[in-house]
C-alpha cells in the first residue's frame, strides 16, 4: 500500500460557504444541548459538497464530537444495502466501542443485519414490520451512544442509495428526538431527475419542520479567483481567472481542474467537451496507471487493493507504481480505511467507466468475479455476495449469474434490505430462460416465503421453480412497500397457474393478491380471498390451507363479523395445529377469542385472549404478541371495560417500541388514546392520538388516528378541527374499503358536527345512508353511539319549524335500527336507555324517571363525560317538573356536570349547563356557608392526609399501579384508598373524583411530573 503522497490540485484553503458553514455549527450547537439535528446538503456534482462536509468534521472534532462518515457505494448501477449506515457504524464502533456495545445489548442479532461484527443475525419469518422494527433498533442505538457526547453522521451520496438506506434515513429524520445528535446526508442535485427514486424522498423530507435543506450554489468570480490563489500559492492573472470562471461557471471542481491543466500548460489542448475535460489527465498518465484506473472504475465506488491486483495482474511494484502515478494525479485517492482506492471525483470516474468498450467492460467484471470467487477474503464478508452477483451479472454470464444473483438475494432479505431482495429477484427472473437447464437443476429454494409451498417435496432434491422466485419477489415487493410491482409479479404468477392446475400454489398467490389490493386501496380484498378459499376446499391440511382460513377469519371480523368468521377461525386454528404452523394457530386463536367476546361470552373469550398473549410472548412471537396488545384491548373496550384495558395498552406501547414494530404501536397508541377518551382523561388522550400519528405509517391507522382526534374535537366544540381532522380520516381510509369499525364512527362524528352547525338535514342524510346500508351483526359498540348522536339531534332541535318535516319518521327508524342492537354488556345497557330518553326527549317528552334510571346506569360505569351529560338532562327534567326539592337536586347535578366539563374542556357541554343554569337562576358554585369554612378543604371533606395524597394523583390521572408506585403502598392499599375516597366526596368515579377536587381547588397549586401515556 501507498504511504502519504503529494497532491497540488486541492486548495488549501476552505473557500467560501460561510452562511453554509454556520448553519451547520449552529445544528452542532443544538445537538450538543441535546435537540437532534437533521440536514440535507445538495448541489451539483463537483460544487464542493463534500469539502464543505469535511470542514465541517473538522470543526466538529475540535469541539469534542465523534464523528462517523459514511457513503453510499455503486456497483455498476447496484447500490449495496444500507452501505453508508454500516460504514457509519463501524466507525461509531472504532471510536466508541464500549459505549455502541452498551447501547446494542439485548438486541445484537437484529443490529447485525447492519453490523455483522456484533454477532449472527437471527433466521425466521420476516413480515411487513421487519423493516420498521430494524428501523427503530437503529435510531434507539443512536439516541444511546449520542446521550452523553455529541456525534455526527454524515452520509455522502444519497443520489446512489438503495431504497433500503433512503428508508431508514427517512425514518430517522422523523423519530429522532433525543440525543446529541446531528445527521447530515449529501446528493447530487443535478442527478434527481424527475422518475429519480430520491426525489420522493426529498419531497417528504422537505414537509418535515426538523429537517433543514442546504443547496450550495457555484462559485462567484471573486471566490473561484481564491480557489486558483490556494490551488498555483500564489496570485493568479486577473484575465487567467476571468478565463477559468468563465469555463468553469463556478464549478468548484472544474475549477480545479482548469486550474491545474493551465499551470502545466495543457490548456490548449483542452476541448469544451466536459468527458474530454474530465479525461484529459487520466489520459496523460502512464499507460500502467491508465489500466488501473480503468480496472477501479468498472470495480465499485471504492475497491480494494488486494481485488485490485488480483484483477490487474501486475508485478507489485509496477502496480504500486501505476497507483501512486494515479493518486499523484489526483485521479485515484485512498479510501478512509486505508484498504483500498477510489476515484478523487465521481464525476473522473463515470467519464473513464463510460469510455470502456462494450466487451472491455464486460471483460473486467468476469475479472472481478473470478477472482472474487477464487479467493472470497478480498472484500469484506457482508459485502462479498452483492458484488459478486453484479460482478457477474455485468459480465453477461447467465450460468454464473443466476446462482450469484439468488444468494445475494437471500442477504438481502436477512438484512430487511426488502427492495434490494425484490430488486435482484426481477434480475433472477430475468436471467431464468438464458441460464442453462443443467444450472438450473442445480438450484435449491433460495429462502422462506412464508406460507408458500417451495416445491411440493424434499426440498433438498426437487430444484426450484419460477414459481417459487415470484412467490418470493412477491413477499419482497409486499414487505419493501413496493406493491405496484409486487401486484404485477403476482397477476404474472395467477396467469401461469391458470395453466399448472396447482390449486394451493394459486390460493397463496390470491391471499398476496387480496393483501395488496388492499394495501393499494383497490378494493376491500373479499373477491380474492373467497377465490382462494374456493381453490383450497376440499383439499387436505396444509400450511396454505390454513392461512387461508386465517385470512378470511380476520377479514370477516372486520368487516361483516359472524357466524361465518367464527367457523373460518375455529377451522384455522384446527388445520394449523395439523400441519404445526404455529403462529398461523396463534393468530387465527387470537382472531377466536375475539370473535367469541363480541358473540357474548365474554368471559371466555377474553381469557382465550390472555392466554395467547401469554403464550406468544413466552415463545418469541413477537409480531403475534404485538397484535395481541392490539386487539385484547380493543375487545375490552368494546364490553365497556376501558380501566382494564389501559393497564394492558401500556404493556403494549412498551412491547412495540422494544421490537420496533412501529405500525403495531401506532394501533397501541390509538386504542390508548380511545379507552383514556372514554375514562375522562382527555389531555392524555390527545398526547396519545398524537403520538400515534407520529408513529404510523400505513394509511388505515392514520385514519383511525384523524377518527380520534376528530372526536376529541367535537367533544371541546373545535367544529373547525373537527372538519379537518374528518377529512383526513376518510383521505386515508379512501373509497374502496369502508368496513364498520371505521366507517361508523366516522358517521357519528360527521352526523354530530353537522348537528353543532345546526345542519339538522344533512345529519340525518348522513343517518339515512348508515340505516339503509344496516348495521352487520356484532358492531354495535359502533351503532349504538351513532344512534345516539341522531337521537340527540333530533332533540336538540324540537320546535325548530325547518325540522318538523320528516322527524316522526326518522324517530321511528332509529327505535327500529335499535331494536336490531345487543346491550348485553352495563355500557351498551345503559346506552340503550339513554337512547330511549333522548327519543321521548325529541317528542316532547322528558320525564325525570327516565333519565334518573340512564343516570343510574351511568354511576356504575367509569365514564364520567358521558355521566355528566345525562346529569345535565336529568337536571333539566326535573326543573321542567319544579318543586323546591327537585331545584336542590338538579342545582348538585349541575354543579357536578359543569365540574367535569370544565375539568375536560368540553365547552359545548360547560354552555349548555350554564345556560341551564343561568335560566333557572342556580348558581353552579356552592353558596357561602354561615359557618367560618375550615383552612383545608380536604380536611372538611373528611378525606384523612393519606387519602388527600391519593386524590391528588387521582386528579392527575394515575392509575393505582402508579399511585402505588409514587406513594409506595400496594396497589391493593391503593384501591381501598380511592374506594373510601369516592364514598366521602359522594361520586361514582374518578372521573368524578378528579371533577369535584378541581371544582373546589384542592390542588391547583401544585405540579405534578408528566407522565407518558404509555
Amino acid at each position: 500500500m501507498l504511504g502519504p503522497v503529494e497532491t497540488r490540485s486541492v486548495s488549501p484553503v476552505f473557500v467560501g460557504r460561510a452562511d453554509e458553514l454556520d448553519t451547520l455549527n449552529d445544528a452542532l450547537a443544538r445537538a450538543a444541548a441535546g435537540e437532534p439535528q437533521a440536514l440535507l446538503i445538495g448541489g451539483e456534482a463537483g460544487v464542493g459538497k463534500t469539502r464543505l462536509v469535511e470542514e465541517f468534521a473538522t470543526t466538529a472534532c475540535g469541539r469534542g464530537a465523534v464523528v462517523a462518515l459514511g457513503g453510499c457505494v455503486e456497483i455498476g448501477a447496484d447500490g449495496l444495502p444500507f452501505a453508508p449506515f454500516s460504514t457509519a457504524l463501524r466507525a461509531l464502533r472504532r471510536a466508541l466501542p464500549d459505549e455502541l456495545t452498551a447501547a446494542a445489548a439485548g438486541q445484537e442479532g437484529e443490529l447485525a443485519r447492519l453490523l455483522p461484527e456484533l454477532g449472527e443475525a437471527p433466521a425466521g419469518r420476516h413480515d411487513e414490520q421487519s423493516t420498521a422494527r430494524l428501523f427503530e433498533l437503529i435510531a434507539r442505538l443512536l439516541e444511546r451512544v449520542a446521550a452523553d457526547r455529541t456525534v455526527v453522521v454524515a452520509l455522502e451520496d444519497l443520489h446512489w442509495a438503495d431504497a433500503s438506506t433512503r428508508h431508514l434515513l427517512a425514518y430517522l429524520f422523523r423519530t429522532l428526538r433525543t440525543g446529541r445528535l446531528v445527521v447530515v446526508a449529501t446528493y447530487r442535485a443535478d442527478d434527481i431527475h424527475r422518475r429519480h427514486p430520491l426525489r420522493p424522498l426529498l419531497a417528504e423530507l422537505d414537509r418535515l419542520r426538523t429537517v433543514r435543506r442546504l443547496e450550495l450554489g457555484r462559485f462567484n468570480r471573486t471566490e473561484v479567483g481564491r480557489q486558483i490563489a490556494g490551488i498555483l500559492a500564489a496570485e493568479p492573472d486577473p484575465a487567467q481567472v476571468d478565463e477559468i470562471f468563465e469555463r468553469s461557471d463556478g464549478n468548484a471542481f472544474f475549477v480545479e481542474e482548469l486550474a491545474v491543466a493551465s499551470c502545466e500548460g495543457c490548456c490548449t489542448g483542452l476541448t469544451d467537451s466536459l468527458r474530454d475535460l474530465l479525461l484529459v489527465r487520466v489520459e496523460g498518465l502512464p499507460e500502467s496507471a491508465q489500466r488501473v484506473a480503468r480496472i477501479v472504475a468498472e470495480g465499485g465506488s471504492t475497491v480494494e487493493y488486494r481485488l485490485i491486483a488480483a484483477v490487474a495482474r501486475l508485478a507489485e511494484d509496477d502496480l504500486i507504481e501505476a497507483l501512486r502515478a494515479a493518486v499523484n494525479a489526483s485521479i485515484l485517492s485512498a479510501a478512509p480505511d486505508g484498504d483500498g482506492y477510489r476515484f478523487r471525483h465521481s464525476l473522473v470516474r463515470e467519464a473513464v467507466s463510460d469510455d470502456l468498450l462494450p466487451g472491455e467492460r464486460s471483460r473486467l467484471n468476469r475479472r472481478y468475479a473470478e477472482a472474487l470467487e477464487a479467493d472470497p477474503t478480498l472484500v469484506a464478508s457482508d459485502a462479498r455476495a452483492m458484488r459478486l452477483a453484479s460482478y457477474w451479472y455485468h459480465a453477461h454470464d447467465a450460468a454464473k449469474a443466476l446462482p450469484a444473483v439468488l444468494d445475494a438475494s437471500v442477504i438481502a432479505r436477512r438484512r430487511h434490505a426488502f427492495s434490494e431482495q425484490l430488486r435482484l429477484l426481477e434480475r433472477a427472473m430475468e436471467l431464468w430462460d438464458t441460464a442453462p437447464e443443467d444450472v438450473r437443476a442445480a438450484l435449491r429454494p433460495v429462502d422462506y416465503t412464508e406460507a408458500f409451498p417451495p416445491c411440493g417435496c424434499d426440498p433438498d432434491t426437487t430444484p426450484l421453480r419460477y414459481l417459487d422466485l415470484m412467490a418470493e419477489a412477491a413477499v419482497a415487493g409486499r414487505l419493501a412497500g413496493e406493491r405496484e410491482r409486487a401486484l404485477k409479479i403476482t397477476k404474472r404468477a395467477l396467469h401461469l397457474l391458470e395453466e399448472e392446475g396447482d390449486p394451493v400454489r394459486a390460493a397463496w398467490f390470491w391471499v398476496m393478491r387480496s393483501r395488496l389490493v388492499q394495501a393499494l386501496a383497490r378494493g376491500n380484498g373479499w373477491q380474492e380471498l373467497a377465490t382462494a378459499q374456493d381453490l383450497v376446499r376440499g383439499l387436505p391440511p396444509s400450511e396454505v390451507h390454513a392461512d387461508v382460513l386465517a385470512q378470511v377469519a380476520n377479514w370477516s371480523m372486520v368487516h361483516v363479523p359472524g357466524p361465518e368468521a367464527f367457523t373460518a377461525a375455529e377451522r384455522a386454528v384446527e388445520y394449523a395445529r395439523m400441519v404445526g404452523a404455529r403462529e398461523i394457530e396463534m393468530s387465527a386463536r387470537l382472531t377466536l377469542g375475539s370473535l367469541t367476546v363480541h358473540s357474548g361470552d365474554l368471559e371466555a373469550g377474553l381469557k382465550e385472549m390472555y392466554e395467547v398473549r401469554r403464550q406468544t410472548i413466552e415463545n418469541g412471537m413477537t409480531a403475534i404478541a404485538a397484535r395481541v396488545y392490539v386487539n385484547l384491548p380493543d375487545a375490552l373496550e368494546a364490553v365497556g371495560r376501558s380501566a382494564e384495558a389501559v393497564p394492558v395498552l401500556e404493556e403494549g406501547v412498551a412491547h412495540t417500541r422494544k421490537f420496533g414494530l412501529v405500525d403495531s404501536e401506532a394501533w397501541v397508541w390509538g386504542n390508548l388514546a380511545e379507552s383514556l377518551f372514554n375514562l375522562g382523561r382527555w389531555d392524555e388522550a390527545a398526547t396519545a392520538a398524537g403520538t400515534s400519528e407520529r408513529v404510523g405509517q400505513s394509511a388505515i391507522p392514520r385514519g383511525f388516528h384523524a377518527t380520534l382526534r376528530a372526536q376529541l374535537a367535537l367533544a371541546r366544540g373545535d367544529l373547525a378541527d373537527c372538519a379537518a381532522q374528518l377529512a383526513a380520516a376518510r383521505g386515508h381510509f379512501g373509497t374502496h374499503d369502508r368496513s364498520p369499525q371505521h366507517e361508523l364512527p366516522l358517521v357519528r362524528i360527521t352526523l354530530g358536527a353537522a348537528a353543532g352547525e345546526g345542519r339538522l338535514l344533512d345529519a340525518r342524510a348522513e343517518l339515512r345512508r348508515a340505516l339503509d346500508q344496516g348495521f352487520p351483526p356484532d358492531t354495535h359498540r359502533y351503532a349504538w353511539p351513532l344512534l345516539l348522536t341522531a337521537a340527540i339531534a333530533e332533540a336538540d332541535a324540537l320546535g325548530l319549524p325547518a325540522t318538523e318535516t320528516g322527524r316522526a319518521e326518522i324517530l321511528q327508524d332509529i327505535r327500529k335500527a335499535a331494536t336490531t342492537l345487543a346491550a348485553n354488556v352495563p355500557v351498551w345497557h345503559a346506552h340503550e336507555h339513554w337512547v330511549r330518553a333522548e327519543l321521548r326527549r325529541a317528542e316532547g317528552h322528558s320525564d325525570p324517571d327516565d333519565w334518573a334510571a340512564v343516570t343510574a346506569a351511568f354511576e356504575t360505569l367509569d365514564r364520567p363525560y358521558d355521566l355528566a351529560r345525562v346529569r345535565h338532562r336529568l337536571a333539566e327534567s326535573l326543573l321542567a317538573v319544579g318543586g323546591e326539592d327537585e331545584r336542590d337536586r338538579a342545582t348538585e347535578l349541575l354543579r357536578l356536570a359543569h365540574a367535569v366539563a370544565e375539568h375536560l374542556g368540553a365547552r359545548p357541554l360547560a354552555d349548555a349547563v350554564a345556560r341551564l343554569a343561568q335560566r333557572a337562576r342556580l348558581g353552579l358554585t356552592h353558596a357561602p356557608k354561615q359557618t367560618p369554612a375550615p383552612a383545608d378543604q380536604a380536611e372538611a371533606l373528611g378525606l384523612t392526609g393519606r387519602e388527600r395524597d391519593v386524590l391528588r394523583l387521582v386528579s392527575a390521572g394515575r392509575t393505582n399501579r402508579q399511585i402505588a408506585e409514587e406513594l409506595f403502598i400496594s396497589p391493593k392499599t391503593a384501591s381501598v384508598h380511592v374506594s373510601n375516597i369516592l364514598a366521602k366526596l359522594g361520586v361514582s368515579g374518578r372521573g368524578e373524583a378528579a371533577a369535584v377536587a378541581h371544582r373546589l381547588g384542592l390542588f391547583h397549586a401544585e405540579r405534578l411530573p408528566s407522565r407518558s401515556a404509555g
